[in-house]
This record gives structure tokens, sequence and C-alpha cells, in this order.
């Protein structure tokens, strides 16, 4: 494929929260997307209030990065005018682009706020050419293409339209088509098309002969449960090289829900790859450390999904692999004092003499000790409580917002 996009290609991560969001802008991402407390998919993520969301969109911009908002869930009649109410205080904050699915709600954005641009969500399911010309005539700036389609398509979309392209490089994948699942709805009476999602998929089954009630009868199951629905994670950081000469524009990270501990792991594997292959792409190769992190956060086996339409990168996760180790969490440094010591955010239980490492901003995550403990009034601690913010002397010196992980 040959290259048709001369600037760099955007990394976009998820913000749950502002925490996250922070913690994604810290970590290398030139753009990250969140949502409020209503008219997204993850209802459970945290999400902002209007007043949260209004900072956190001037503190993106500050940074010198770019705001997405997602308003893409499919409405009922009831909720329209609070949508509007909610798009006209959108315009009042100024982010980058709103990100909608549904026709109605793309006509409102243009009507209610047309100085900000629109981004089509995967759920909108654009397979091919027509559909991406269809949402770029009537003015999307941007089209997040359906998961289920290939990089040859995707590029041929890009090369044919024109139109920004931004794609899903890591993260969970939905077993169904586009994320188009009533699983949800049926078992647990919460609409995954509108935020609520419970994640059956991830549930353990049994088969039950109706005269045999009680009697369950296990299908491809393991020592934990069946697994006829789970799918893998998807991973594409080996494949940057083809993924940017395909002329894709952003890079998607998929997570909101996910913890600080794996949006920093991921957002700086990505980073650093994109900024290898730009500084050298004729021989750029896949670094093992970000293998290596990757690995160790939780994932449930990674695959390519359908990018290069392999039929064996599709196929269910039958035996519900987990990652068998994964990174401890222990803390976040929110503010560096005078004498050097971190002030962090304590997130598990750390002991004085304990080895750590920090994952920083780049390079390999440096190994260390924790020399001393103080809470805020200076005492000595021999241990931290979970949920304190607690001042620790380390050897080397760090930044805020460097996480603090219990040493492999």
């Amino acid at each position: 494929m040959k290259a048709v996009k001369p600037n760099k290609i955007e990394l976009l991560a998820p913000a749950g929260n502002f925490e996250k969001l922070k913690i994604a802008l810290h970590y290398g991402a030139d753009a990250v997307y969140l949502a409020g407390k209503d008219f997204s998919l993850r209802n459970f993520s945290g999400n902002f209030t209007l007043a949260e969301m209004d900072a956190a969109i001037r503190f993106t911009h500050d940074c010198g990065k770019k705001a997405y908002v997602a308003c893409n869930i499919y409405p009922r009649n009831h909720e329209l005018e609070a949508i509007s109410g909610y798009l006209n205080d959108m315009g009042r904050m100024g982010p980058d682009a709103v990100i909608v699915a549904d026709p109605g709600i793309f006509k409102m954005v243009r009507r209610i706020v047309p100085e900000i641009p629109i981004h089509i969500s995967t759920q909108a399911n654009v397979t091919h050419v027509a559909g991406a010309e269809f949402w770029k005539d009537i003015g999307a700036a941007r089209i997040n293409t359906a998961r289920e389609i290939t990089l040859t398509e995707i590029s041929e979309i890009v090369q044919k339209t024109g139109v920004e392209v931004e794609c899903f490089v890591h993260g969970a994948m939905c077993i169904s088509y586009s994320g188009r699942c009533l699983l949800s709805s049926f078992m647990a009476q919460r609409d995954s098309n509108r935020g609520m999602c419970s994640h059956p998929c991830r549930w353990q089954y049994a088969v039950v002969e109706e005269k045999r009630p009680g009697l369950f009868m296990p299908v491809l199951e393991d020592d934990r449960g069946t697994y006829i629905f789970n799918s893998r994670d998807l991973c594409m950081i080996a494949h940057l090289p083809e993924l940017i000469r395909a002329g894709i524009h952003s890079l998607k990270i998929e997570g909101r829900m996910k913890g600080v501990n794996y949006l920093a792991t991921v957002v700086k594997g990505y980073r650093e790859a994109i900024d290898a292959w730009y500084a050298n792409p004729e021989d750029f190769k896949v670094d093992a450390t970000w293998m290596k992190e990757l690995l160790r956060i939780s994932h449930r086996g990674y695959c390519t999904g359908f990018y290069f339409g392999d039929p064996d990168q599709t196929s269910l996760n039958l035996d519900n692999y987990k990652s068998f180790y994964e990174h401890v969490f222990l803390a976040e440094i929110i503010e560096i004092s005078e004498d050097g010591s971190a002030v962090c955010h304590i997130r598990n239980k750390i002991q004085k003499g304990d080895a750590v490492e920090i994952l920083t901003r780049s390079g390999p995550a440096r190994a260390d000790t924790v020399h001393e403990l103080f809470d805020m009034n200076g005492v000595c601690l021999d241990f931290t409580q979970t949920g304190t913010h607690v001042r620790i002397l380390l050897t080397g010196r760090y930044a805020v917002h460097d996480l603090i992980r219990k040493a492999a």
C-alpha cells in the first residue's frame, strides 16, 4: 500500500474520568475521547459532569492536545430535548469534535453547534466507500470504520474519499456485529447500545436438557466454565507500518472502563512505537519491551481482528485465556516535594524496603526501592493504606503522573 498521509498519525486514547485523561496525556496521547454522564456507550466508566468536562477540555487544550466528546447512543424520543440542551452546553466548551452514530443526533449537532466537527462512531457501521462518501458529503469530518472490514478495504476508503479515517488498534472486541448486541438487554435488562452493557458474552455457560433441570452439560469447557461468546483482544502494535501506510489518520485505543495502569501501559507502548516508525521507517522493528509490557496487563489473548482477513484471528477465546501475570499497580505520583520525595496516591499496600519499578513517560520501567514512607504530617510509616496520600522517598527522581508498580 502506498503512503497517502504526510502528517504524523494521531494516537487517540480513552478518558473515562479526569485522572485517566491526565494519565493518557502524560504518557503520550495526541487526543482523548470522553463523555458526559449520559448519551455515550460507556455509562459505567465514571465519565464527566458538565463542569468536569469543561475543565477537562480546557486542560487538554492547555496541553496542546485534542478532546473529542462522545454522544453516540441511539436515543429515544423522550431524550431528544435533553440531548439538545447537552449539545448547547458542549458548544460553550468547544471540544475538537463530537462523536455520533445516529443520523438524528448528527442533524442536531449540525443545527445547534455547526462549528464543532463531527466524527462518525464505529457504531454507524461504515463498511464501504459509498457509506463513507455519504457521511463526508453531509458534513462528517472523520469516520471510525466498522471493525469488521479489512485493512485493504480501509485503505480504499481513504484513497477514494479523502475523508479522515480512525480505527481501533488495541483493546476489547465485541462478539456481536460492531457492538450491535442484544444479549445484555435480554439477560440483564441493560441496553448495550445505550451505554449499559453487562458483558454477558464473558459469562460462563452450560447446556441444560429440558427434562433434566439442574444437570449442566458443558460445551468446550475448562475447569472454570464455558466461554462460547468470548472474543479475544485486539493488538496491532506489530503492524504499525501497514496502518500508517494505509493512510489512517488516527489510531484509537479502546478502554474508557479500564484502569490507569492499563491505560498508561498501552498509551506508552503505542506512543513509543509510533515515534520509532517516524524516526526510522525503513528499519522499524517491534521493541520486545512493548510486547512484554502489553502482555503483563489484563487481556484475553491478543489477535489482529479482521484487519488481514485471517479467520484464525477472529476465532473465539474458548478457553477464557487471560494474562497469567499482571503488574501490581501500587501508586500514582501526584506531586514532587522540594526534597525530591514523591507524594503518591496509594492504590495497593506498600512497605518500607519494597522493590518497585516506575513507569516513566519514555524508556523501560525503572527499578527502584522504597527507602522511607511518611504520612502527610511527616510521621514515619512502615507501610501504607490503600486510598491514602503518602510521601515516598525513592532513589531516583520522577515526574507527576508516573506510576509505581511492584517489581517484576
